[in-house]
């Protein structure tokens, strides 16, 4: 949540009193992502101090915006604990700041947890299940921005960049994804609203009598429709791996996806693809990576990812892939 564009108090009160959300008390700038701008702002209202997230997008525009907003607005209304959008009095979720769109949503309480148990694991497991289900009356529709057609257009802009045997890997991998994208199977795969990003760091858990609590998952400004087993990978491929290595972490697998398959059985087309699903969700970030890190872009605490992470995890899917009998069933 790197800092691109700066925002005074004067701007920031500004919006808040559109919003009627109170006076501003403080703002401070984020750091952490590197997509958007972001800002933690209290504010006072009736006497008490309430929390939020001021961020202004970078590269969304404000026709894209309303998907994200609207989404993560069905899911509050429907009991998902995630950051709820603010309207205005006509109902708008986005608004201008210094020219660039701009929303107020609600500070989830909790941290994440960079260090996840089986515990952590299930939780988000059976969170991720029930936030697909309640995303099946979600009327708005909009691409996953980051799949296959995003990687066919970056490999080539990245490939400079890399090392023959890196070269190598990334087309390899790019071949074999177009060819799987065309099967029946990927065809077969059920579809709806998905994070797509959902990472250790856009969890939040509190500890309740020594037990992890998830608070909420947010950061929803790469969600999209695009098959629920994308999210799954995406969510396997971090929170059930070894982040020294990238090798597959059995037990928190296992954790994740038996929660999940409680509230969601996973269908038969989707057992069968999740091994080539779990590559192309580590190539998906291995490219990301390396986009960012090659091509940055100026910001006040902007820290790119590491690329090698996700080019050592896609080695591991390749030459160890999940077997069909490993994947946990539902109880």
């Amino acid at each position: 949540m790197a800092v691109f564009t700066e925002v005074s108090a004067d701007e920031a009160s500004a919006l808040l009193r559109q919003l009627k959300l109170g006076a501003l008390k403080t703002i401070e700038g984020c750091a952490g992502g590197i997509e958007n701008t972001n800002y933690f702002v209290a504010s006072e209202l009736d006497g008490e101090t309430r929390d939020y997230v001021l961020t202004l997008f970078e590269r969304l525009t404000f026709a894209q915006l309303p998907f994200y907003l609207h989404l993560m607005k069905h899911l509050a209304q429907r009991g998902l604990p995630v950051p709820d959008p603010t309207a205005n009095a006509r109902g708008d979720l986005v608004f201008d700041v210094k020219g660039k769109p701009a929303a107020v949503v609600s500070r989830l309480r909790g941290k994440s947890e960079l260090d996840p148990t089986p515990a952590h694991c299930a939780a988000v497991g059976t969170t991720l299940a029930k936030m697909h289900l309640a995303g099946r009356d979600f009327s708005m529709s909009q691409p996953n921005l980051r799949g296959l057609a995003w990687w066919n257009e970056t490999v080539p802009v990245v490939l400079p960049h890399l090392s023959a045997a890196q070269a190598a890997l990334i087309k390899s991998e790019l071949a074999y994804q177009n060819h799987m994208a065309l099967s029946s199977a990927y065809a077969a795969l059920p579809r709806g609203p998905i994070h797509a990003d959902l990472f250790r760091d856009n969890v939040m858990f509190e500890n309740l009598n020594g037990e992890p609590h998830l608070c909420g998952f947010f950061d929803f400004y790469f969600a999209g429709v695009d098959s629920w087993l994308f999210d799954i990978a995406v969510c396997l491929n971090d929170w059930c791996v070894k982040l020294d290595t990238g090798a597959h972490n059995d037990d928190r697998f296992q954790s994740f996806m038996s929660a999940y398959n409680a509230e969601r059985p996973l269908t038969a087309a989707e057992r069968a693809v999740l091994p080539a699903m779990l590559r192309g969700a580590a190539l998906r970030f291995w490219i990301s990576r390396l986009w960012d890190y090659h091509l940055p872009r100026e910001a006040s605490m902007l820290k790119a990812h590491d690329p090698g992470h996700f080019e050592r995890v896609l080695q591991q899917r390749v030459t160890h892939p999940v077997l069909i009998s490993a994947i946990a069933t539902s109880t």
